[in-house]
């Protein structure tokens, strides 16, 4: 797969390409091996310079980075015995939400999340992460199985909202995510939300309004996006950096105001630089949550959970 750059990486970009250029002479004009690992070097320190010191609309870009690890990734690097369960029994099966039972390093648990789609056929599949009233009700059904078996919960949350299509809204959209929020809500079983990506309004909140929030550190978690915020405030959503900036909409301000419960690391250049070794990082982040919230009841489950809603905005 092609290196798909951000606009703030061309720098990086261009050095990667003097390697590759490099690379293809050493082989027909003699050896560069020392000139192409100083430039490894130099691209290696500008990237860790440049990740160091994102602002929040260049982690947005990185959130909706095209090669971050999706849904299904996390799924093939950290589960077994994946069994998918489709449908929400009223109309139909929504590919934007996917979920079913498998194994979490060897414990039976309930699995769901947004999928993206990684290429042209499969984003129209998964119509870009944006689910319908049946992807909340699907979920809405995983949750009460969960609930049934004694099963944790882990969702993966990446979308830039609900799908506002007519069909949808005829459908119960607000009814149908108000209803997985709620279900997310009751649970008497560990629960855990991940924000992998972009954690975009009721969209997002109907699977990640769980007992632990956690969020990768490049991904980005708000009530509407930067472009919709600008388009609102100033009529002009080329402001939608602007937006970004104030809207505090990353892992550190979300920690700090106690939306979100920790902060997953990721890979220098971001998660899609090493998609194998972030996945790995939030599988280490999940068995340590697990452990975590297994040794509580039920009751002290959702108390837990309604003590971290109430207490958000209070500091503030």
């Amino acid at each position: 797969m092609a290196t798909h750059y951000l606009d703030f990486e061309k720098p990086i970009a261009e050095l990667e390409a003097k390697i590759e250029e490099l690379s293809l002479l050493s082989s027909s004009a003699g050896s560069f091996d020392a000139e192409i690992e100083g430039l490894r070097k130099k691209a290696e320190q500008l990237r860790k310079k440049t990740y160091a010191s994102l602002d929040p609309w260049m982690k947005t870009q990185v959130a909706r980075h095209p090669q971050r690890p999706h849904f299904v990734d996390y799924v093939e690097g950290l589960f077994t015995d994946f069994v998918e369960l489709k449908g929400d029994r009223q109309f139909g099966d929504d590919q934007a939400i996917l979920g079913g039972l498998a194994r979490f390093r060897g414990r039976p648990m309930v699995v769901m999340g947004h999928e993206k789609g990684h290429d042209t056929q499969t984003r129209l599949t998964h119509n870009f992460g944006m689910a319908r009233p049946e992807g909340y009700r699907k979920a809405v059904r995983l949750m009460d199985m969960a609930e049934q078996y004694g099963l944790p919960v882990l969702s993966f949350v990446d979308t830039a909202g609900a799908y506002p299509g007519l069909g949808a809204e005829e459908r119960g959209q607000a009814e149908a995510i108000a209803r997985s929020t709620e279900r997310c809500l009751t649970l008497g079983v560990p629960s855990i939300a991940t924000i992998t990506g972009e954690g975009g309004s009721g969209g997002a909140i109907a699977i990640a309004a769980a007992g632990r929030v956690l969020m990768l550190e490049h991904s980005i978690y708000s009530v509407i996006s930067p472009e919709g915020a600008a388009g609102i405030l100033w009529r002009d959503g080329a402001r939608a950096r602007d937006a970004a900036m104030a809207m505090k909409i990353t892992a550190p301000d979300l920690v700090e105001l106690g939306i979100v419960d920790r902060i997953i690391p990721e890979p220098v250049g971001g998660a899609h630089a090493d998609r194998a070794a972030a996945v790995v990082q939030v599988g280490d982040v999940l068995a340590e949550e697990l452990e975590a919230m297994s040794r509580l009841s039920a009751d002290e489950i959702r108390k837990a959970r309604a003590e971290r809603f109430y207490a958000i905005g209070r500091a503030a």
